[in-house]
């Protein structure tokens, strides 16, 4: 007999488990279904554990210039297992945590595969797809996640191509190591493994770094990337990688012509897909397109009467914090709350790379093509005395204004820690915060944030620190 509840949830990411939470804090009967780890790929395989490499990474780069901040440091080396043990202990003791708020607020959990029988009835399946459990709802959440996109001329085979996760758990570190794709997974693993001492190659089709960012971002990230040594290739293609004694040919197509590099593993960062197989879709009758589940995007209804979907699995922006806040608002939908909408203008990206990426809103080039008449303004962190006692210097903030109306359209930061600063932005822009508002708003001294209000200050020709000149 089928087990009964108000709302089931399938998946337990970012999106899903916080769905589950909050529905059952408004008073739902709720459970949850997950066929590997409670906490999906962000908690096990993904955001959590990749910021613990990277923690890792800079804790050694740290140390290699300690002599610049009057320290002198003997005989440390990097410790590969080390690094990668770290990082799977914080991200058990995060799934750990995950399991404590099912069991606080009383969600039923269900370890196996959901597979829809119908449009009202969902089996959980064993790993040999064997029927364990039926599961009836009033509401069903599909959070399913994505996993990483194959490329035709780039399947992963976990050997001599590898996806995202077996990067983060290799048995060896690599001595060469390249890397298709310069999204923020990409730039993450070009950092973590250059910095470690892996010679690395880092391939994009586009022709500049993080290519979804701000040009000038691109621009600033792909030098200070070849001053860390890092064989930077933009519009360049890989074309075919093939077994070569114990390690990788990669024949990699350029406007210069084919190349080919040895190497002893290929990571392969093009992006992701929705996870829509396997789920029982077609039974119930769900709409999908281009690996994605269709829906209303206020309401997040499919085509099916209460059957609805959240996170990655209905498509881009691919982002654990957009996944989580469509799980509150749908849950508050459910309970007939009013919750404000998402407003998916203002989502904030973030890469963990060294120096990091942030940035919320329109970038410069956008703003022209929609038509406005812009105020940029943009604050290096080499004029910023906190950045330079931290002896970080690279990078700047640049803010993009609308002249007409000061609307605050677009903020993209790159530099030490700035996706701690990017939240300013966010709640600024959503509070359709002035610049002079922001300027007007006494920023503490001396701080990384200065660089935000120096920036929103050379927008309007009032900057007092770079020694330009006002506009008139």
């Amino acid at each position: 007999m089928a087990k009964e509840f108000d709302v089931c949830v399938i998946g337990s990411g970012p999106g899903g488990y916080v769905a589950a939470i909050r529905a059952s804090q408004l008073g739902f009967k709720t459970a949850i279904v997950e066929k590997r780890h409670l906490g999906g790929v962000c908690l096990n395989i993904g955001c959590i554990p990749t910021k613990a490499l990277l923690r890792s990474a800079e804790v050694y780069e740290s140390i290699e210039h300690a002599s610049d901040y009057g320290v002198k440091v003997k005989d440390y080396s990097v410790d590969f297992d080390g690094m990668v043990k770290r990082s799977r202990g914080v991200a058990d003791k995060m799934s750990k945590g995950v399991q404590f708020l099912m069991k606080a607020n009383k969600i039923e959990v269900f370890m196996g595969t959901g597979v829809f029988k119908s449009k009202s009835e969902l089996a959980v399946n064993d790993d040999k797809g064997k029927e364990q459990e039926s599961i009836k709802a009033k509401h069903f959440i599909v959070a399913t996640g994505a996993r990483p996109r194959e490329l035709p001329s780039l399947k992963i085979d976990g050997e001599m191509v590898i996806d995202s996760e077996k990067a983060m758990q290799l048995e060896k570190q690599p001595k060469k190591m390249v890397i298709v794709g310069a999204g923020a997974i990409g730039v993450e693993f070009a950092y973590f493994y250059n910095t470690i001492g892996t010679e690395v190659t880092l391939v994009e089709l586009q022709d500049s770094l993080v290519p979804v960012e701000d040009k000038d971002i691109g621009k600033e990230l792909g030098k200070i990337y070849k001053k860390k040594g890092i064989n930077v290739m933009t519009k360049s293609t890989v074309e075919e990688v093939k077994k070569k004694g114990k390690g990788v040919e990669v024949t990699v197509k350029t406007k210069k012509g084919e190349e080919k590099i040895e190497a002893d593993v290929v990571l392969s960062a093009v992006g992701v897909t929705g996870n829509i197989e396997g789920l029982g879709l077609d039974k119930a009758g769900v709409e999908t397109e281009k690996g994605a589940i269709v829906v209303d995007k206020k309401t997040y209804k499919t085509n099916i009467d209460g059957i609805y979907a959240i996170g990655d699995i209905i498509g881009a922006p691919w982002l654990a914090h957009k996944a989580s806040h469509e799980g509150i608002v749908l849950a508050e939908l459910l309970a007939d709350e009013n919750p404000q909408p998402v407003n998916y203008d203002n989502i904030p990206g973030c890469t963990y790379c060294e120096p990091q990426v942030a940035s919320v809103g329109l970038t410069e080039e956008q703003a022209k093509e929609e038509g406005y008449d812009i105020k940029v303004g943009k604050f290096p962190f080499s004029a910023s005395g906190k950045a330079t006692g931290l002896g970080h210097e690279e990078g700047f903030v640049k803010v993009v204004f609308d002249d007409k109306y000061g609307e605050w359209l677009g903020c993209h930061m790159i530099g030490f820690g700035v996706t701690e600063l990017i939240a300013e932005a966010v709640v600024a822009r959503d509070l359709e915060t002035t610049g002079h508002e922001i300027i007007n708003a006494v920023h503490p001294h001396p701080t990384m944030s200065e660089a935000v209000m120096e920036a929103v200050a050379e927008a309007y020709g009032e900057g007092v620190h770079l020694g330009s000149k006002p506009k008139k």
